[in-house]
């Protein structure tokens, strides 16, 4: 499978199908821990790679599983400058066994009311978005996945989601230009413990399966 990368992430390989319920094993591995949690999962990856697509599949085989999207915590705020409201804000209290009601310091200034739940109780919860393993959050998570996509694929299906004209495209270029030095930078791809394909160019059941390649290090499936 042979995919188009920016020049500081290295190629996975060699590609294999595996039941999505391998993965889902994978990321409920109990934590290590004396304290009542439920597993912290990372699905990261570049913009439009696939994350929130797999980490819908897996909420949807695993009932209960809990989703905490970066965008949620970023916006209005920083696109990459909100490790701290993460750690205060979802991860620190989960790890001492206490349920998320958090409200980003950004949303009642914009207008946005609600808040980012998450139970303590969950079998799983997943952090999802562009720099989900981050650096700075890595020793807060268990299972890290890191979601590799061809670029030009997943520049198109971006654009389309974001409506397809120009503003669409003026908006991709705003955010490349911080995410790819991000990236570059912090390199989350060699803290995944599995990679998986959000571009897939094998013939699988997306329903049942997934895409996956070796860790550059750590554990597999």
């Amino acid at each position: 499978m042979r995919l188009t990368l920016r020049d500081e992430e290295p190629p996975a390989g060699p590609w294999r199908i595996e039941p999505l319920a391998s993965l889902t094993a994978l990321l409920l591995e109990p934590p290590r821990t004396t304290k009542a949690r439920p597993p912290i999962a990372a699905v990261d990856g570049r913009g439009a790679s696939g994350k929130t697509t797999l980490a819908g599949r897996i909420r949807a085989a695993l009932p209960g599983t809990q989703v905490v999207h970066t965008d949620d915590i970023a916006w209005e705020h920083s696109r990459f400058g909100w490790d701290d409201l993460m750690i205060a804000g979802v991860l620190e209290p989960l790890h001492d066994g206490h349920d998320v009601h958090y409200q980003p310091p950004a949303w009642a200034p914009h207008g946005r009311t609600g808040h980012i739940d998450a139970s303590a109780r969950a079998p799983l919860v997943i952090v999802e978005g562009v720099g989900a393993s981050r650096r700075e959050l890595s020793h807060l998570i268990d299972t890290a996945v890191w979601v590799q996509s061809d670029w030009p694929t997943a520049e198109r299906r971006g654009l389309v989601r974001d409506g397809g004209d120009a503003r669409a495209l003026e908006g991709w270029r705003q955010w490349e230009a911080e995410e790819l030095p991000f990236l570059a930078a912090d390199r989350p791809w060699e803290r995944a413990s599995i990679i998986v394909a959000g571009t897939p160019q094998i013939g699988h059941d997306p329903e049942r399966e997934v895409v996956v390649a070796p860790p550059l290090s750590g554990r597999s499936i």
